[in-house]
């Protein structure tokens, strides 16, 4: 496993034991896509996948994987499936109705892990527009979540010590985390756009190179972050900044919306 750099302390919101993941389906073909910029190809999402998991393992990780689920081709998004915090797990509600069966589908292996889960049942909320931190949980309204799922969400992780803030996600950005990554408990990697906004006044940001906004959903997972591939100007900054990457060939995840966060749950078990 990598080390930290130098200074910085281990955060709970970047250092992890677990990490859930499902194998891509066959019908990942037909998965949601903002913007049609083709058709991934199955063989090479999975060649892809087995690298992400890889990456994770080396990095210490508890690898479950789970296998795919053809009747749900944007199944192997896990993250917007469910929130894994210390405390416990909490089963989404996505946005999309397609995708509802998915989280339903991820409880099992939660309550396997977990002595204590809870479930959204009220409005709409995916794991793609909420960002943990050592000192929040950032939650972005955005065409898959409202105010009512942010709601239901803080009404089941206040009880466990944890502040909920609800923020707003730029127009034509699926979701919060498309356009952020948390490198560490006070750092943030994010898009102009996003940046703008000011929800991260409280965080040093590092900012996207302009022109390279996909980078923007990376994940910091003990001491590396993994990193999309492609993006050299932007990577050779964080290297700068004393940051550990992995980078990982992300075209596939990319042509149906899908990022480094996207492809699992992270976590350590209470």
């Amino acid at each position: 496993m990598a080390g930290y750099p130098e200074g910085e302390a281990m955060s709970a919101a970047t250092n992890f034991t677990h990490a859930i993941v499902r194998a891509p389906s066959a019908s990942v073909t037909d998965g949601l896509r903002a913007v049609d910029s083709g058709t991934p190809d199955p063989s090479q999402f999975a060649a892809d996948h087995a690298a992400y998991v890889a990456a994770l393992q080396a990095a210490g990780a508890e690898v479950i994987a789970l296998p795919a689920l053809e009747d749900f081709p944007d199944s192997v998004f896990v993250e917007d499936a469910a929130l894994c915090l210390p405390n416990g797990a909490v089963v989404m509600r996505p946005g999309a109705p397609s995708r509802l069966g998915e989280a339903a589908a991820m409880a099992p292996t939660l309550r396997y892990v977990y002595g204590q889960v809870e479930t959204v049942e009220d409005g709409f909320i995916e794991g793609g527009d909420i960002l943990v931190t050592d000192r929040e949980i950032l939650v972005g309204l955005s065409a898959r979540t409202d105010a009512m799922g942010v709601a239901a969400l803080r009404a089941i992780v206040e009880p466990w010590g944890y502040t909920v803030r609800e923020l707003a996600t730029p127009p034509d950005v699926l979701h919060f985390k498309t356009d952020c990554g948390l490198l560490d408990g006070e750092t943030v990697l994010a898009t102009e756009r996003l940046a703008a906004t000011g929800c991260f006044a409280d965080y040093r940001v590092v900012p996207v190179e302009p022109g390279e906004e996909p980078c923007a959903n990376c994940i910091r997972f003990n001491g590396v972050v993994l990193f999309p591939a492609g993006f050299p100007k932007t990577a050779a900054r964080l290297r700068d900044e004393g940051y550990d990457l992995v980078e990982l060939p992300n075209e596939q995840a990319a042509l149906i919306d899908g990022g480094m966060s996207c492809l699992s749950l992270r976590f350590t078990p209470s």
